[in-house]
């Protein structure tokens, strides 16, 4: 007998043996099946709001607030700020320009890309 089901995350119809989310690898669950993930390195409750998906709320929390000597470790390594108005990349080392002898990114290094301020500015691109 096939009662037809409608699964409430991703609105396909399954069978009673296949409408819980694990059996047909739901890939909307995560709308629907709240559940309060827990950081693999610091073991910290992570929360989720409903229709975010965890493992991403969970990576942003280890790149961000994590207090786990392997995050903070990985976030000690990019602290090389572009000065770049705007710009928040990070480096694992200093890009200083030769003429304003500021920090940039790697996209912002050449004088033109920041604006530079410093002496000896080139004409062109080309240089």
């Amino acid at each position: 007998d096939f009662l037809p089901l409608k699964c409430d995350a991703c609105d396909q119809i399954f069978c009673t043996d296949h409408i819980a989310y694990a059996q047909h690898d739901c890939t909307s669950a995560y709308k629907k099946d709240v559940q309060v993930p827990v950081c693999p390195l610091c073991n910290t409750p992570v929360p989720v709001r409903r229709g975010e998906m965890p493992d991403v709320v969970v990576g942003e929390h280890i790149d961000r607030d994590c207090k786990s000597d392997p995050a903070q470790r990985k976030r000690k390594i990019f602290t090389n700020k572009c000065l770049k108005p705007g710009c928040k990349q990070k480096e694992m080392m200093k890009v200083i320009c030769d003429q304003c002898h500021k920090n940039y990114c790697l996209k912002h290094r050449h004088p033109l890309d920041h604006d530079c301020s410093g002496a000896g500015r080139p004409l062109s691109k080309a240089g």
